[in-house]
């Protein structure tokens, strides 16, 4: 009886077999199609300075998962921001066509109409539009008419507000570092332990920090509150307009023509011809200008390579004096205590990359930048361009970028030795530019859910045929075995 058993265990085998795969066969699934073709999306960072125009990329089926948008392609638009253009807003739209045209080779002509097109402005238009709304609307509409001329799906051009931009630096800079969730090697999203990290942007107009905190902010006005893969995120953001890299140098110049006649923060055998009408035009510059003026008479200011006088004109650019909060950081504005790792981008990378790169100077610590920027403060104009002969038109402001950046960071956000540790001068993430492009993009086409996205699984339809006919192969041969199983038992029983 034993030995009967044993024989038709094979064929029972295989008939189970055979009955589970069709069973498993027959349970619902999602069609799985071929590998997507790839989408693309296009922002335009219009600076104060000068416009970039970045080309993002990412798997059609994929727009609401993360970690999956990759930047494609960049280029820098020649001439300064669109905010330059305000006498003659009709060359703001030409000077993005060399970029727009890149932008036609570089994305396949079958995508071109489904491609989002947006511009988005900073803080340069933010002070063109407080100056003269006029000037700013015609050099918005002269670059709109440039850009619905072109083939793609073109969503509109904006200003952005100080948060927004520090908000979206945020987003972008956790995103490519896969803080909010990351795909893991089983096959399913997951959220990081390691949580997020701060944002520090230094533009040409305006400097941002952004971060995320526990308690609420003393002044609503610097919180944002963000729900991204089913997670809440209470944010703390700040932009100080002024406080660009480029308004702050303009400042300084102003307060070195009034109160020196030289400027202590130029290396000592520079000199060069002042305009200063072409100082007082900028807004942020409006309050120091003298009463009475030759706006048309040239001076002539000389460098002097003094540390001690180039900070005594740095830290007056901030008020630490008054605060009606339990901390400011500084013009009487709420900031909660630095904590945790941050990524500082844009001209805080560069100037850092000056004083690591071309100075060798080592900068891991808040004493040891100090150190630095005194060091490049001392330098004379010869011994900067002995080092940097290719940089001859940035080498003079080096010394007032780094002493600012560094009494921003140490005095200003409050950042000391512990602190300072924390924070990576990054230019890109990945093959990504960190700054708020991506994220502005991200926002706006939705491809940064509310809610986590679930594990889906699927079978191709070729995989479930073959699948199919095993299971039916199976089920055949284990009804053949059974068949003859049972004709060589019937036999020897009739012997």
């Amino acid at each position: 009886m034993a030995g009967k058993m044993l024989s038709l265990l094979p064929p029972l085998l295989l008939a189970a077999a055979g009955l589970a795969g069709l069973l498993l066969l027959c349970v619902p699934t999602r069609d799985v199609r071929e590998p997507p073709a790839l989408k693309y999306g296009i922002v335009l960072d219009a600076g104060s300075s000068h416009t970039s125009m970045f080309i993002y990329k990412w798997p059609a089926d994929k727009e609401n998962d993360t970690g999956i948008v990759g930047q494609h392609s960049s280029c820098d638009v020649h001439g300064g921001g669109i905010s330059s253009y305000a006498d003659n807003p009709s060359r703001a739209g030409q000077s993005l066509v060399e970029c727009l045209d890149q932008a036609l080779q570089q994305v396949p002509k079958e995508r071109h109409g489904d491609t989002p097109l947006y511009l988005g402005a900073t803080a340069g238009m933010r002070l063109l539009n407080m100056t003269s709304p006029e000037a700013s609307a015609s050099v918005l509409a002269a670059v709109t008419q440039t850009l619905t001329q072109y083939p793609f799906d073109f969503r509109g051009a904006h200003i952005l507000s100080g948060q927004d931009e520090g908000v979206f630096g945020w987003v972008t800079a956790n995103y490519l570092l896969e803080n909010f969730i990351k795909y893991g090697w089983v096959g399913r999203w997951f959220r990081p332990r390691k949580g997020t990290l701060g944002a520090m942007d230094l533009g040409g107009a305006s400097t941002q920090i952004t971060f995320e905190t526990a308690s609420p902010a003393e002044d609503p006005a610097n919180e944002v509150q963000l729900w991204l893969y089913g997670q809440p995120y209470r944010v703390y953001t700040h932009s100080f307009l002024c406080y660009g890299r480029d308004q702050v140098l303009l400042r300084l110049l102003a307060s070195a023509l009034q109160t020196h006649g030289f400027h202590p923060c130029w290396p000592r055998g520079y000199s060069t011809q002042v305009l200063p009408q072409d100082v007082y035009e900028s807004p942020c510059v409006a309050s120091q200008q003298p009463q009475a003026f030759n706006s048309s008479a040239r001076v002539s200011l000389s460098g002097t390579s003094d540390p001690a006088l180039c900070r005594s004109l740095v830290v007056r650019l901030f008020n630490f004096s008054s605060c009606r909060f339990s901390r400011c950081s500084f013009n009487g504005i709420f900031q909660p205590p630095v904590a945790g790792k941050f990524i500082a981008f844009s001209a805080f990378f560069y100037t850092m990359d000056f004083l690591r790169t071309v100075m060798g100077l080592s900068v891991a610590t808040v004493q040891q930048l100090e150190v630095a920027v005194v060091t490049v403060c001392n330098q004379t104009w010869s011994e900067l361009q002995a080092r940097a002969p290719g940089q001859r038109a940035h080498l003079p402001h080096y010394c007032a970028g780094a002493m600012f950046m560094q009494q921003l960071l140490s005095r200003g956000y409050g950042f000391h030795e512990r602190t300072f540790g924390g924070v990576t001068f990054q230019k890109k993430a990945g093959d990504a530019t960190v700054g708020w492009a991506l994220g502005y993009m991200l926002n706006l086409t939705n491809m940064i859910p509310a809610e986590p996205p679930a594990l889906r699984k699927g079978t191709d339809f070729g995989a479930w045929v073959v699948l199919v006919l095993l299971s039916a192969i199976l089920l055949l041969a284990a009804t053949v075995l059974l068949l003859c199983r049972a004709c060589v038992a019937k036999g020897s029983s009739a012997i």
